[in-house]
């Protein structure tokens, strides 16, 4: 068993390192570890900020009002001996969020890569191109851009203008078309991908070129090499920005938000997750139910990230032994 003069001689010596540290250690107990156990304290009852007095002690009734559907319940017996109603919106926002992720984070990596090899040729000026193809990323998530993504997409707005010119007729909202509406997001999160061309462009610089001399002397073609060397060499930057992209993919609202009107588009077609567990926490002042939704959002990260981490045995090369 440790003894107490341990304990304090270890704290004695480590004083100015903790004292240094006390600034992150306060902000995190305070505004990290803190507010996440309380959330996972009101994921249990029915706490509504603005009738504090009425919260109770549900128990799992906001987890079965979130998975109910699942079951073919619309609605059942809470622990209070109320009837609450199955939400017959959780399934679809689900639904929508994974269909972005899934198809976003792929399109975003493979042009992100794209444009990365394509930056990392010696040319002139190529400095200032990189520039260029990494200021979308910096404008992306501002407010600003959605509106201006929303303008773009709409019925009179400048893409139908310019399809026009080519002699299409009759083009929808793309915006509000629940066909298209999705799709126009996942246009605006590939537009946005300069900090993973960033990534890739460094983890290019890693590679030593003469691997690709080699390569030639054997008669390796360009594109033999990049998939023999290019990708092999980078696989650890490749799962890095995958795992990144993908929990960035989860989280996204604003555009969502903007482009959606708020509510979640025609027909739910952008009711995105965040978006609808902000709608039921800050509209409808169901905060416990809203923070069961967060606790579970981050049991699917958690999930998501996980099988990536596992999967990278098979497919992610360190250069080590192999």
């Amino acid at each position: 068993m440790l003894k107490i003069s341990n304990i304090s001689d270890f704290f004695r010596r480590n004083a100015v390192a903790y004292m240094f540290l006390a600034p992150w250690l306060v902000g995190f107990f305070i505004l990290t570890l803190y507010p996440l156990l309380y959330s996972l304290g009101l994921s249990f009852t029915n706490y509504d900020f603005t009738k504090p007095d009425s919260t109770q002690w549900i128990g799992f009734d906001n987890y079965q009002k979130m998975f109910g559907s699942l079951f073919g319940l619309s609605e059942f017996t809470g622990s209070a001996g109320e009837i609450v109603r199955v939400d017959p919106y959780y399934m679809k926002s689900l639904s929508v969020t994974l269909t972005y992720v899934f198809v976003s984070v792929p399109l975003k990596l493979v042009f992100a890569l794209a444009v990365a090899v394509l930056m990392n040729q010696k040319l002139r000026g190529i400095s200032f191109y990189r520039v260029v193809y990494y200021i979308p990323t910096l404008l992306g998530g501002s407010v600003a851009i959605a509106v201006l993504w929303r303008k773009l997409f709409e019925k009179d707005g400048l893409i139908n203008a310019f399809l026009g010119a080519f002699g299409f007729t009759d083009l929808p909202s793309w915006i509000t078309n629940p066909n298209f509406a999705l799709w126009t997001l996942i246009l605006l999160t590939v537009w946005q991908f300069g900090s993973s061309m960033i990534i890739f462009l460094a983890g290019l610089k890693q590679i030593p070129q003469e691997y690709y001399d080699a390569a030639s002397v054997d008669g390796a073609t360009k594109v033999r090499q990049f998939f023999s060397i290019t990708i092999p060499l980078l696989s650890p930057v490749i799962l890095f920005t995958l795992v990144i992209q993908i929990i960035s993919a989860f989280q996204v609202f604003t555009q969502a938000y903007i482009i959606g009107g708020g509510k979640g588009g025609v027909l739910n077609s952008t009711l995105f997750y965040t978006l609808h567990l902000y709608i039921q926490g800050w509209t409808y002042h169901q905060m416990g139910y809203a923070s069961a939704m967060a606790w579970v959002l981050l049991l699917i990260i958690g999930v998501f990230t996980a099988i990536v981490f596992r999967s990278s045995d098979w497919w992610v090369s360190y250069g080590v032994g192999e």
